[in-house]
């Protein structure tokens, strides 16, 4: 079975700045409307990430956003899109792209390809997350994650546990929603970007006297 992708254009309004989004959606079978019984409206946010400046090769580290509800009323089904700024959907997130195949070259099934494995996704690990699935947060949305309604002046926090398993420098944009569904508007301070380097080398380490793990670098 061939999987069609399709594209959904989402208006969030920064101040007085449009900004237009387009996030890729894998369509397969029947599929799951992950934006039923959301109600259209502009709803402000406030989001603050976090994610090291500096990690090493085979390095665990934690990716954190929270976001804020700021308004007064209930965020429909509050979402956050991870996406590498300088190719958005077409890699997958905390990914890049590989060079386009050159004429004698073997053509490439896929080019993305993980800048860090992700360990863990956002939200509790049930079922899926046991199984190696992405876990129940993972949405119909490319790159994009749901941890559903949001009352007002609550935060919610999105931890993504994930290894570095290629060294460089790179930036990973993040971008939160109060809904799915095109017809729902964000506002506020709601997306941003982190530059983040990663070493060749690996994290060294020894086993102090007391029985705990002591990094060198």
């Amino acid at each position: 079975m061939v999987c069609s992708r399709r594209v959904l254009s989402r208006t969030l309004t920064f101040g007085v700045t449009a900004l237009a989004i387009s996030i890729g959606v894998a369509a397969c079978g029947g599929g799951q409307n992950d934006t039923a019984g959301e109600n259209a409206g502009s709803y402000p946010v406030y989001v603050y990430a976090s994610f090291p400046a500096t990690q090493h090769l085979a390095q665990q580290t934690h990716m954190v956003v929270q976001v804020t509800n700021t308004g007064r009323q209930t965020l429909p089904d509050v979402a956050v899109t991870i996406t590498n700024p300088k190719y958005g959907t077409a890699a997958q997130s905390f990914g890049t792209l590989l060079a386009a195949s050159q004429p004698g070259q073997p053509v490439l099934a896929g080019r993305s390809r993980p800048v860090w494995i992700i360990d863990q996704d956002p939200g509790p690990c049930q079922y899926s997350c046991k199984q190696g699935g992405p876990g129940a947060a993972a949405s119909a949305f490319s790159d994009t994650w749901a941890l559903g309604r949001l009352a007002p002046g609550k935060t919610v926090k999105f931890n993504w546990t994930v290894t570095a398993v290629q060294p460089g420098s790179y930036t990973i944009a993040y971008s939160a929603a109060a809904g799915l569904s095109p017809e729902i508007q964000t506002r506020g301070r709601f997306s941003g970007k982190l530059n983040v380097t990663i070493s060749a080398a690996p994290r060294q380490a020894y086993v102090n006297n007391a029985g705990k793990v002591v990094y060198t670098n």
